[in-house]
């Protein structure tokens, strides 16, 4: 049975075709899919913050999957992920934090199959329309240099005061243009989240 309060649902997708006069084949892509849900516990402090654990663990796995399915990709093809939130001002940053680090990764790692690497995560405060800037990395080598990007998502009308807003990203690829050295996708084994 679900927990969370969604009011509304969004899903991004970026693709680059060319940059700098250089043509990108196939192009770059990646996805992000954002949930804006009610705050529990807005306007008041609150010790125990399960709930938001909680709903954390349900928004992974349906984040991933949108994120994906926009891809039009199989899980497997996923290359990289990220979570980010933005609490309104009747929030607090905890409220982020509960969200994102407990239990949201596990199900995300499932829709994108594997990912032994740390989800990349940002949390902020903010106000109806601010842009949230969703950091990406490899989801299976964190020193996979051409895959350290991110995405900025942003909804004219959330978060609300109440509200929470929750996002995932995905990606097929790297970035563009990647020539920074570094382990490669190619190279990568995903047994220690590091190569």
């Amino acid at each position: 049975m679900s927990t969370v309060k969604i009011r509304k649902m969004v899903t991004f997708i970026d693709e680059t075709h060319s940059e700098m006069g250089q043509i990108i084949n196939p192009p770059t892509r990646r996805a992000a899919a954002v949930a804006v849900i009610e705050n529990p516990f807005a306007d008041g402090f609150t010790q125990d913050l399960e709930a938001l654990m909680v709903i954390g663990e349900e928004l992974g796995g349906l984040l991933g999957e949108k994120c994906v399915a926009v891809l039009g990709i199989e899980p497997a093809k996923a290359q990289s992920y990220g979570k980010a939130a933005m609490v309104g001002e009747a929030g607090e940053l905890e409220h982020a934090a509960a969200i994102l680090h407990p239990r949201l990764g596990k199900p995300l790692r499932a829709a994108v199959e594997q990912g032994a690497a740390l989800v990349a995560s940002s949390k902020k405060m903010g106000s109806m329309g601010q842009p949230l800037d969703v950091p990406l990395g490899h989801k299976d080598g964190a020193y996979v240099r051409s895959h350290f990007d991110g995405i900025e998502v942003r909804i004219n009308d959330a978060p609300r005061a109440n509200e929470i807003m929750v996002a995932v990203a995905v990606t097929d690829s790297g970035r563009p243009l990647p020539r920074v050295g570094g382990l490669t996708h190619e190279e990568v084994e995903g047994k220690d989240g590091l190569r």
